[in-house]
């Protein structure tokens, strides 16, 4: 007997775009929930709309990030402007034990789709929304991207900077959207909970804003008090030279962090600088603190003598806390990744295996794994609308009246 998933019992209703919110709903479709992915006519726009895979044959130009964050959804495509297709989003969610959305208010009222239109009819429904600044103040449901409100709003890109003239780096695509997924999912698994034992509705919400300040929060405890500046510190003015990162011979970088006093002979003997151990200036760590641009300068030139893979069997040795700085495409092929099967497998009806992205969350004996590829634009809408309670006649009438998309065959 196979071991049921968490959420094989649930059903998720979710009417969103790009990447924060629908990378949400994938999590729960991996844990077993059915998501039903209503789409306007023409699709969610983050469709085919980031860079394609550099590859030949049956996936070439397919969608893979796309399908990061909506495998294993069921797709119907939806007029929601017409009567028609708000009363099928409506009897959607009837039977829904979910509604998840990043609409803002107006579109949410406009619809009938706000947590007390919801309820009329469904009085057990969790409602989860998904804004860039949040719902409440001068900036309630102001629109907002994960470089603007996630990255930008919150101090991040700021307090990152290297040293006080550093320029401001670029996130990588989606870091604050999935991110804010992950916060967006545990407080739907939370209100499902709730709403289990109190036999009522619960409406939930997280920005991208404030998913941001909570992953600076050990920063912000002592800013939320004090109100001063971060101290924005480059690599030769870090507190601790054993907590800094450095170039390696082949211009690989290594990270160290090992803030306290005991790691520092260990550090200089493995790299070769045990005359530093004799430097009177460097006994303690003030001292360090003061000549930390000569350290570095120290440290850059005795790692630039060997290539950074060369580097690694020494710091074991000599039990230092490091990891390389890896490039993304040494990671899809590191041993450890695969240990702990981070890149898995699945297979696509049409076009056969590929490897995607599984979600950073592990049941003992439960299978989490993405369980089938992103739906095309309505790809389910007759089999959704059935289980929904539409004849086939009905559905016809709705395909041929253009209020739902026509199922690509």
């Amino acid at each position: 007997m196979s071991t049921p998933l968490p959420l094989d019992d649930i059903r998720v209703i979710e009417i969103d775009s790009w990447m924060a919110a629908p990378s949400a709903a994938a999590i729960l479709s991996d844990l077993g929930a059915d998501v039903i992915k209503i789409e306007p006519l023409s699709g969610d726009p983050m469709r085919n709309t980031t860079r394609p895979a550099k590859v030949n044959g049956a996936f070439k130009g397919y969608d893979f990030q796309f399908d990061v964050d909506n495998r294993g959804k069921r797709s119907i495509a939806v007029d929601l402007a017409s009567d028609e297709g708000r009363n099928i989003v409506h009897r959607l969610c009837e039977g829904a034990d979910v509604f998840l959305c990043n609409l803002l208010q107006h579109r949410q009222e406009k619809f009938g789709l706000s947590p007390e239109q919801l309820w009329k009819t469904n009085s057990k429904l969790v409602h989860a929304t998904l804004t860039g600044y949040g719902t409440d103040g001068p900036e309630a449901w102001r629109p907002g991207y994960d470089v603007t409100a996630f990255f930008g709003r919150s101090g991040l890109y700021d307090s990152m900077r290297d040293g006080d003239d550093g320029q401001v780096a670029m996130a990588r695509p989606a870091q604050g959207d999935h991110t804010t997924g992950l916060a967006l999912l545990s407080g739907i698994l939370a209100a499902l909970r709730l709403a289990e034992r109190t036999g009522t509705g619960q409406a939930i919400e997280t920005s991208l804003f404030e998913t941001a300040v909570w992953t600076l929060a050990t920063d912000y405890g002592i800013t939320a008090v004090d109100q001063a500046p971060v101290r924005r510190r480059s690599r030769r003015q870090q507190i601790v030279a054993t907590a800094n990162r450095y170039p390696c011979g082949d211009d690989n970088w290594v990270v160290f962090n090992m803030p306290e006093e005991a790691a520092w002979p260990r550090f200089c003997t493995a790299l070769g600088l045990e005359g530093l151990l004799d430097d009177d200036r460097l006994q303690d760590m003030k001292g360090r603190f003061d000549n930390m641009a000569e350290i570095v300068d120290l440290v850059d030139a005795a790692l630039g003598a060997r290539p950074r893979d060369e580097w690694g069997p020494i710091f074991d040795e000599h039990r230092l806390i490091w990891g390389p700085v890896l490039g993304l495409h040494e990671v899809v092929a590191d041993p450890q990744a695969e240990a702990i099967a981070l890149f898995p497998t699945i297979e696509h009806a049409e076009h056969g295996e590929y490897r995607t992205v599984r979600a950073p969350i592990r049941i003992q004996g439960v299978d989490t794994s993405p369980r089938r590829s992103s739906p095309t634009p309505g790809q389910h809408t007759r089999s959704v609308l059935a289980d929904a309670g539409f004849d086939d006649a009905a559905i016809d009438q709705l395909i041929a009246d253009g209020k739902v998309a026509q199922p690509e065959i």
